[in-house]
């Protein structure tokens, strides 16, 4: 499913630890490593979509984890060419890509990268939040910069009202359940 403008709509997972750490994840059988992500079915919300990569790819459900946040408007990447199969070539550009910001409220044993028979990653590992991205393939690396930075206030910004701040997440999360329009 590709909008007008040939991007498939995806979802983005930024994982964090209670020391606000990140889920950095190895792809399967390469030197590459990335946060969780993948698409939006036809009929799905981003959140949904969100919850069903995250089992996919890290073997948690919804109990294991704490939306924090996501990203407010859609993310853009372009892929080139040499990465696109030729019967796509022509209308499919790249990704674009909802991210979320997820606390994990279980324990490191309830990750399991073999969840489902095709797994995505063969290993994983905690980093600091401003991880390196020089592991990230180039083409995505901006993406994720931006998801960083958008996302970074909701883990480190200074001590301030704290009912204000509960009141702030309760209205997110109702915005979080809407669909999100994916044209």
């Amino acid at each position: 499913m590709l909008d007008r403008e040939g991007y498939r709509p995806n979802v983005g997972i930024i994982l964090v630890n209670q020391k606000n750490q990140v889920f950095w994840g190895k792809r399967v059988r390469e030197h590459a490593w990335q946060f969780p992500q993948g698409g939006i079915k036809h009929g799905e919300s981003p959140v949904q979509a969100m919850f069903r990569e995250l089992h996919e790819e890290v073997g948690l459900r919804p109990e294991h984890v704490r939306i924090l946040g996501r990203t407010r408007d859609w993310l853009r990447y372009d892929v080139p060419d040499h990465f696109i199969r030729r019967e796509s070539r022509g209308h499919y550009r790249g990704q674009k890509q909802i991210w979320f910001l997820l606390r994990l409220v279980g324990r490191d044993c309830d990750v399991s990268l073999r969840a489902t028979s095709h797994p995505e990653f063969d290993a994983w590992r905690w980093c600091h939040y401003w991880v390196s991205l020089e592991s990230v393939i180039e083409f995505k690396r901006e993406v994720y910069q931006q998801a960083l930075n958008e996302l970074s206030p909701l883990l480190f910004r200074p001590r301030g009202n704290r009912a204000r701040d509960r009141a702030l997440r309760a209205s997110d999360e109702i915005e979080l359940a809407q669909p999100l329009d994916q044209a």
